[in-house]
């Protein structure tokens, strides 16, 4: 993907510029905001990785003006404010995602492609697949080897984002903003609690287990390695 950077911190734009792209991604970084904004508003780039502290125009007021532009390339915060309030701002503001400094970078990378994953999704989808297991977005069913699998609601949604994210690792961080729409790890086994739920419901005996665990990182959908 083509990435446009908008950090100001050097060490910090050194290292995810170069973590991206030793990733396979092409990376484009700025330090100020009115140059990002003009950079980003010419619509060649797949993702933007925006720093709120940004010189001359802040990462807030940038992607404001993206979005009053019809400017609806991706947008993936990346700051030291990290309290939920500067994180719900950055959302309003027209951002998909959030990451308070200091991150991991297995979790930038995650975080987007997963974004990149999402933009790429055509919104006429109505089908996921992934081996035998098929979800219909219509008809909210699920199928695993044509046999019907019955989900609750959250189970549900939980499976759409494992399908959506296929073959890759997804964060608990990641899943619980997503499917539980919370910007902080409330220290409980939820994750845990449900992902053991929902294997129980899609295993079936003649059929490989879909769900592996990645110890230390996540979850990942797919049949094994």
């Amino acid at each position: 993907m083509r990435i446009l950077l908008i950090e100001d911190d050097a060490d910090t734009a050194a290292y995810v510029a170069d973590g991206l792209t030793a990733n396979g991604h092409a990376v484009e970084a700025v330090d100020e905001g009115p140059r990002g904004f003009l950079a980003a508003a010419s619509g060649t780039f797949d993702i933007l990785v925006v720093d709120r502290m940004v010189p001359k125009l802040d990462g807030l007021a940038l992607v404001r003006r993206l979005r009053a532009a019809e400017v609806e390339t991706p947008v993936l915060f990346l700051t030291a404010l990290g309290e939920m309030e500067d994180r719900v701002a950055g959302l309003e503001a027209g951002g998909d995602d959030y990451l308070p400094k200091p991150f991991a970078l297995p979790e930038l990378l995650a975080r987007v492609e997963a974004l990149g994953r999402r933009a790429r999704q055509s919104t006429a989808e109505t089908v996921l697949r992934c081996g035998d297991l098929e979800m219909d977005l219509l008809r909210r069913s699920v199928t695993r080897s044509g046999h019907p699998v019955e989900l609750q609601p959250r189970e549900f949604r939980l499976l759409e984002y494992l399908l959506r994210n296929a073959g890759h690792v997804v964060t608990k961080t990641m899943l619980l903003e997503t499917v539980w729409h919370l910007r902080f790890d409330p220290n409980t086994n939820v994750v845990e609690a449900h992902m053991s739920r929902l294997r129980g419901k899609l295993h079936r005996p003649a059929s490989a287990e879909l769900i592996t665990t990645i110890r230390g990182a996540g979850y990942r959908l797919g049949p094994p390695a």
